[in-house]
């Protein structure tokens, strides 16, 4: 077939060049079309004969129903007036039946993941952001960095943290509001007195760049404090995300029992309607598939609740912060080279798992070594034949550790409701110095209203958790996306607390599965005092470079 197998007049080809980077080329991107007309678009394509660009041209462009000149016809002339913007909306509402009948007709949900939006969620406590990135197919996040960003800002004399509306309703408002003010007050006074000391320890060499040593100083200084910030503390986000992603992520935030959830879902589903309508409908408070889902949730949480608290108050808890591997298959080394066989022979999957299983130990490691000695860094991927070793980990660490790690969603995780009931860390900075008591006081308070708060309400009492506080995870993940995750977060410029992890479980499973230990090749498990220090000022004087040539 040749590459351009469709024709179009002259006329067609430069109504097409607003909306595709090339008109005759058999690969192309479509441009300056609003997400709804591009998932119907692709909808539609995949059961038609015709090309993306006929299609356009025939069933959309020419199609009066679709209402397209007025969804993106001012599109590509760049800034819309108010009004444009306004009828373009209407547009959209009014073609909606059209846009809807395609989605309905292919009645695959998958077909919600043909269009997308960027979502900025701003000012939402770090329990949302942690809500909303617990989603984890179909969707990207960034958020805000508590380690390049001071956080002890106030806007109108007040520090930026969620003011849980049941909590200020309740009796402790004022214990909730004088704590989280200690927490940032304490954070706010340790930065100058850390930063000094930091400076000692760690002088600027001459030949470092005062722009990037200070940047690189700031950020270790955070990374020691951001344990006092409280789970309220305000940050931003920002997300893309298919439609089928949003239309999940507004159903569970819409039957959340924090307020804070239900609010991002309602509005987050408000502006979404104005973009991207017809792939989070499905997401309307009155829509019955959001009803049901509610009722499920609900109904299964409130039976959980009674069958746990039935079942699990005599069992131990895990006591001490650290990393344990708790279930994993002695025969998976055997399952991953049977696997890493299959693509290359005729033979099947069990019959392979079987011979594998009979090798000697050094037949079994040649067949290992030849999906790991070739590699030469950790952006060179295994092949999947790694993922049918599979390990489960608890884990007790702090939150500020969860949040990072909590990022990797290609594995099962879950986690238990924020406490102080685990202990906190103590950043090893400040041990034995006076900056070391006011930290303790600090985490001391919050404790104290946490525990008077959560006697009655559990889940708002999260709120007033500083970070730095241990909470208590899983992770059931398998070889591939651990060997990604502790190759990544135990390079020099990870956080040293994280960077404990990786290793850790990195260790773990060698220790267990000794021949996968040639998988982890990559794993760093150096200490590096200077830590991120020095890699912050690598990584920043290479942008100063770049920007000045």
């Amino acid at each position: 077939m040749v590459e351009g197998y469709e024709e179009f007049t002259e006329s067609q080809i430069k109504i097409l060049q607003r909306y595709v980077t090339h008109t005759s080329s058999n690969i192309f991107v479509l441009r300056n079309l609003p997400e709804v007309i591009k998932g119907a678009l692709f909808s539609r394509y995949s059961r038609s004969s015709l090309g993306l660009r006929s299609l356009l041209l025939k069933d959309f462009i020419l199609n009066e129903e679709t209402a397209f000149n007025a969804i993106a016809g001012a599109v590509h002339a760049g800034e819309q007036a108010e009004h444009e913007l306004e009828d373009q909306i209407m547009a959209i509402k009014k073609a909606q039946n059209f846009y809807d009948r395609i989605l309905d007709g292919y009645g695959d949900d998958s077909i919600g993941e043909l269009g997308g939006a960027h979502l900025a969620l701003e000012n939402v406590s770090m329990i949302a952001a942690n809500m909303v990135e617990d989603c984890r197919i179909g969707g990207s996040p960034l958020e805000k960095s508590t380690r390049y960003i001071y956080f002890d800002q106030k806007v109108n004399g007040e520090y930026l943290f969620f003011r849980e509306p049941i909590l200020m309703a309740s009796a402790f408002r004022e214990a909730y509001l004088k704590t989280c003010n200690f927490l940032f007050e304490t954070y706010s006074a340790l930065i100058p007195p850390l930063t000094e000391l930091m400076e000692k320890k760690f002088p600027k060499e001459h030949d470092v760049s005062k722009v990037a040593y200070t940047a690189a100083l700031r950020a270790k200084v955070l990374d020691c404090l951001r344990g006092l910030l409280p789970a309220s503390a305000l940050t931003n986000m920002g997300m893309y995300g298919n439609g089928r992603f949003f239309e999940t992520l507004i159903q569970k935030l819409n039957c959340h029992n924090l307020a804070e959830m239900q609010d991002i879902g309602r509005k987050s589903f408000q502006e979404l309607s104005k973009v991207v309508p017809s792939f989070i409908r499905r997401g309307d408070p009155s829509h019955k598939h959001q009803r049901t889902y509610a009722q499920f949730r609900e109904q299964m949480s409130n039976d959980l609740k009674i069958v746990a608290d039935r079942h699990t108050s005599s069992i131990a808890k895990m006591q001490n912060p650290g990393v344990r591997l708790i279930q994993y298959d002695p025969e998976s080394p055997a399952k991953v080279a049977a696997a890493l066989l299959f693509e290359h022979s005729n033979a099947g999957l069990h019959e392979l798992q079987e011979y594998c299983r009979t090798l000697p130990e050094e037949e079994l490691n040649r067949i290992l070594d030849s999906a790991s000695n070739f590699r030469e860094n950790r952006r060179h991927k295994s092949p999947r034949a790694l993922e049918h070793a599979v390990f489960t980990f608890e884990i007790v660490a702090d939150f500020g550790n969860f949040r990072d790690l909590h990022r990797h969603r290609m594995l099962t995780q879950d986690r238990q409701l924020l406490s102080c009931d685990f202990g906190y860390f103590t950043p090893h900075e400040i041990v034995g110095t006076e900056m070391e008591k006011q930290y303790r006081d600090a985490m001391d308070e919050a404790k104290k209203t946490y525990e008077s708060i959560a006697e009655e309400l559990p889940e708002e009492a999260q709120y007033i958790v500083p970070m730095g506080y241990n909470i208590h995870w899983y992770f059931h993940v398998n070889l591939r996306s651990l060997q990604w995750l502790c190759e990544l977060r135990s390079s020099p410029a990870g956080h040293p607390n994280y960077r404990f992890i990786a290793q850790e479980l990195a260790k773990q499973v060698s220790k267990a599965c000794p021949s996968f230990e040639r998988f982890f090749k990559f794993v760093d498990y150096e200490g590096y005092e200077l830590g991120r220090l020095g890699q912050e000022i690598r990584t920043i004087e290479k942008r100063m470079s770049k920007a000045s040539s």
